[in-house]
């Protein structure tokens, strides 16, 4: 049973940075992406980085390109969204979630929501002065 559970969510400034952690577990697929959701009140949920396991390929929303940053740490099973420059619009509940499937640098995009079927629990990332 694929399990996934974030951490790092909390009180942010704006222009001040955030790491998120995502570790995963129980899950058997050998191609895959793990990606980062988040969801503002009121707004649809929306990919924001993604990150592939055939050759840890990355792809990031326009919204957040050249400000967050996805890494791994296949040791762990971990991978972490830093947030950078961070602004009051990425205020959001960020989950992490699994897309089973060949997605990489070259290939296939991990950026589509209906690709994701595993789904953390959340956490919430607020952005205030």
């Amino acid at each position: 049973q694929v399990q996934l559970a974030e951490t790092g969510g909390g009180l942010v400034q704006p222009g001040g940075s955030l790491r998120l952690s995502c570790t995963a577990s129980g899950f058997t697929q050998e191609y895959y992406a793990i990606g980062w959701v988040r969801q503002a009140p009121g707004k649809e949920r929306e990919v924001v980085s993604c990150i592939c396991s055939v050759d840890g390929g990355k792809y990031y929303a326009d919204s957040v390109k050249g400000r967050f940053t996805i890494t791994r740490d296949n040791m762990e099973n971990t991978v972490y969204l830093e947030m950078n420059r961070v602004k009051p619009e990425d205020a959001a509940v960020y989950y992490c979630a699994l897309a089973p499937g060949y997605y990489s640098d070259y290939g296939a995009v991990c950026l589509a929501l209906g690709d994701y079927e595993y789904w953390g629990q959340g956490t919430q990332v607020t952005v205030s002065s």
